[in-house]
């Protein structure tokens, strides 16, 4: 009997995504410490902030409780999504390719508040008065994947 054919490989993408997030995010603590740099002047910098919350900094004025619980949801996650990939077939790239975006970037959410309790921003998106929340690589990650993830499984498949 041949060996099953998981959707585990996909987790090469996760581990690329992974580097290359821990990677900007060590550049950005270096490089922004004396405050923002303009990228394409009046529409994107580079500006270091740290967020002790989740996205839009949810909860990030709570005392220190929610790091954990960021982790914990981050870890939980991470697993379900994994036995998810183990289920599914390697050629199944639509399930797998926005599984293992989400994977990689909670992971290395997850490595920051493990490491300094603070997640670590520097994309900052802006225009004019407005100003969208700084992120990371991770977070692309994140969103990316649960919009193809969304956007793919809202595709019907034909029937048998």
């Amino acid at each position: 009997m041949a060996a099953r054919s998981n959707a585990l490989i996909w987790l090469l993408l996760s581990f690329v995504l992974l580097v290359l997030d821990q990677t900007s995010k060590a550049w950005a603590v270096h490089a922004l410490q004396d405050g923002s740099q303009a990228v394409i002047p009046g529409l994107l910098n580079w500006t270091l902030a740290y967020n002790p919350g989740a996205a839009f900094s949810f909860l990030a004025g709570s005392a220190g409780w929610q790091r954990w619980l960021f982790v914990a949801l981050a870890v939980g996650i991470s697993g379900f999504l994994l036995r998810w990939l183990w289920r599914i077939p390697r050629q199944d790239w639509r399930t797998a390719l926005p599984l293992a975006l989400i994977i990689g970037g909670a992971v290395g959410n997850a490595i920051d508040r493990l490491h300094g309790s603070v997640v670590v921003d520097f994309i900052h998106v802006h225009y004019r008065d407005w100003n969208y929340p700084i992120f990371n690589v991770a977070d692309c990650g994140i969103t990316v994947g649960a919009v193809l993830l969304l956007l793919f499984g809202l595709r019907t498949k034909p029937a048998a």
